[in-house]
């Protein structure tokens, strides 16, 4: 099924206009537009049920309380978990990781335990594990990317070892688009002991994703990037190992008893959830959740393969554009990053907003990606359920404006 153009009705933000010209959103990778069902949800919550959640016993409170388990089933269904209480809400994609990092890794890794990364992970998914092994005494072992954007998983039997403890894997690059083969990743780290955790961001947003066909013990993703607001994401968590594993945060609303020496705590997911919640956007990140389903998940896929296809295709044509990841659209999202020769990605960026054309420059919290590639930074555009043919049009046209400019530069 198609997703239909009027779709793009219902983000308002592509009414408006940059610099004189329509705006020309490619940076979904970073944050996506929220849909004016999301907005007005937001704005219900805080005209009509404003309240605490799990305290009061009035009506506004019990509403807000109900909405806010509510989107928690929503988002567990989202993903295929077995039970809402598998579905931790938190700050963002990095604070689930954080979550697992400190609440499993500290307190299950001792010295001469491995944790297994690879050299294309989001900061997000590397720098807690650095700190954790540093804190432990574990060391760090990385899997390799091959030239077309591929992990070399010949050499997983080199570095996943009897000693390894934590697998920790992106689901998809936010840079190469690399869709990685977690399945198989996890069966094997699985046979070794050794517990998977997945960064989802950019994979939840894009594709059907099912945590039990992924095989993985941890997932964790964001709202913001998914139609939701900012300020909300979830941890995935297997209900046996979040029942094992001591709190993150401790306060109000994570306890059962509280003496001046020792407390108990509650079962999960109210363990990790200390103090008040982010209740208006967990909400709206559950109307969210019912806006993609609505839409489905298969079919946003099969829109942002057509892009990518044809934005590779275009891009191609382009004499002096090197695009970095694979070129098969069945094994890569949606985000394609690029560099034009000669020209810094920060003046391509630049050029492409004077013609209201939004995309990210930079490493996008990749350094050790972008040393692998032997460059300081990319431009990336990233594609959603909203983009169009033209709007790659725009793009390609906004990149030969960019060469024109840049050929008059003395070098």
């Amino acid at each position: 099924m198609a997703i239909p153009r009027t779709v793009r009705e219902d983000f308002p933000i592509l009414r408006r206009r940059v610099h004189g010209k329509p705006l020309v959103y490619l940076d979904s990778a970073a944050t996506s537009q929220k849909p004016r069902q999301v907005i007005e949800a937001l704005v219900r919550y805080y005209e009509e049920y404003n309240a605490n959640v799990h305290r009061g016993i009035y009506a506004i409170a019990e509403e807000a309380t109900a909405r806010y388990e509510e989107a928690r089933g929503k988002v567990a269904a989202f993903i295929g978990a077995r039970r809402p209480e598998e579905v931790i809400f938190t700050r963002s994609t990095t604070e689930a990781l954080n979550l697992v990092a400190y609440a499993w890794g500290l307190h299950h890794l001792r010295e001469g335990d491995e944790i297994l990364l690879t050299e294309m992970e989001h900061h997000s998914n590397l720098v807690p594990w650095q700190i954790i092994a540093a804190m432990r005494g574990a060391t760090l072992r990385f899997l390799p990317f091959d030239e077309e954007g591929f992990l070399v998983l010949d050499d997983l039997e080199r570095v996943l070892t009897e000693r390894t403890k934590v697998v920790a894997i992106s689901h998809q690059s936010n840079v190469l688009g690399t869709i990685n083969p977690v399945a198989e990743i996890a069966e094997r780290a699985h046979a070794v002991g050794a517990i998977v955790v997945v960064d989802g961001a950019q994979s939840v947003p894009h594709m059907p994703v099912d945590v039990k066909e992924l095989g993985c013990d941890f997932l964790a993703f964001s709202g913001h990037k998914m139609c939701g607001p900012t300020g909300i994401g979830a941890l995935y968590g297997r209900y046996e190992l979040l029942e094992a594993m001591p709190p993150f945060h401790g306060g109000g609303e994570m306890i059962q008893l509280v003496h001046l020496h020792t407390s108990t705590y509650k079962d999960p997911p109210w363990k990790f959830e200390a103090g008040t919640p982010n209740i208006a956007d967990a909400i709206a990140w559950g109307v969210a959740v019912d806006y993609l389903s609505g839409i489905g998940m298969e079919a946003i896929r099969v829109h942002e393969k057509e892009l990518v296809r044809y934005a590779l295709n275009r891009l191609q044509e382009m004499g002096e554009v090197k695009v970095y990841g694979p070129r098969d659209v069945e094994r890569r999202g949606s985000a394609i990053a690029f560099n034009v020769a000669d020209v810094h990605p920060h003046d391509v960026a630049q050029v492409l907003d004077q013609e209201g054309i939004c995309i990210r420059a930079g490493h996008h919290c990749t350094q050790p990606l972008h040393r692998r590639l032997g460059v300081a930074a990319t431009a990336r555009a990233s594609f959603y359920l909203y983009n169009t043919e033209e709007d790659i049009d725009k793009l390609v046209a906004g990149l030969q404006r960019v060469r024109e400019l840049f050929s008059r530069v003395p070098r």
